[in-house]
């Protein structure tokens, strides 16, 4: 077995073309990740799973609109369109996505009063999801990264991920970013300064 694992970040109906919170080509990726499956002995997936009532949606703050911020106890929260609902079809992977070799789902977002990017922690940056453990447990030093979306779930995974001690690669052609206001270059330059390798 090879100490090395593919984490496939959220490549889930709704973050799809046609989804309720689309990302531009996030099913041009999917072949490849397909590909990239078949060549890693640990594949991880993660899955965003949200309660209806998720305080991260736009629908559960009278008078703003999806991409407006408010203020939570964690920080600034960015308000999402409804998406990625527990059970709903939205939530479920791509169709296409040949996900059934991983050895973990990592559910995340499915605190109703807080929301999760990263495959590692919650967004109040202490709540620890399990991944880390996990993969050190079975002794895998080294992640790759694929999935949706670069600039959100993608690179806060990757930045937890380099401070947790792990060689972190992000795939940029296996992912796609939803971009905005300048979020990607952002995260990119973020991703660049803290180690992360970018392939």
């Amino acid at each position: 077995m090879s100490e090395e694992a593919l984490i496939v970040i959220d490549v889930q109906n709704d973050f799809c073309p046609g989804g309720n919170l689309a990302v531009a080509e996030g099913d041009k990726i999917v072949p490849l990740i397909n590909e990239m499956i078949g060549r890693f002995d640990h594949v991880i997936l993660t899955q965003d799973w949200h309660p209806a009532n998720h305080s991260s949606f736009a629908s559960k703050h009278p008078g703003k609109e999806p991409f407006e911020t408010v203020e939570m106890p964690y920080g600034t929260q960015t308000l999402w369109p409804d998406h990625c609902i527990q059970g709903s079809g939205g939530a479920a992977f791509h169709p296409a996505l040949k996900w059934t070799k991983a050895e973990l789902v990592v559910r995340k977002g499915f605190r109703a009063g807080i929301d999760s990017y990263s495959a590692f922690y919650e967004n109040d940056r202490t709540t620890p999801t399990g991944l880390a453990g996990f993969l050190k447990e079975r002794g895998i030093g080294k992640i790759t990264l694929v999935g949706l979306a670069t600039d959100f779930c993608v690179a806060y995974s990757a930045l937890d991920a380099v401070k947790l001690g792990f060689e972190t690669t992000v795939r940029l052609d296996a992912c796609r970013a939803i971009d905005l206001g300048g979020s990607l270059e952002m995260m990119l330059g973020q991703m660049r300064e803290a180690g992360v390798k970018l392939a």
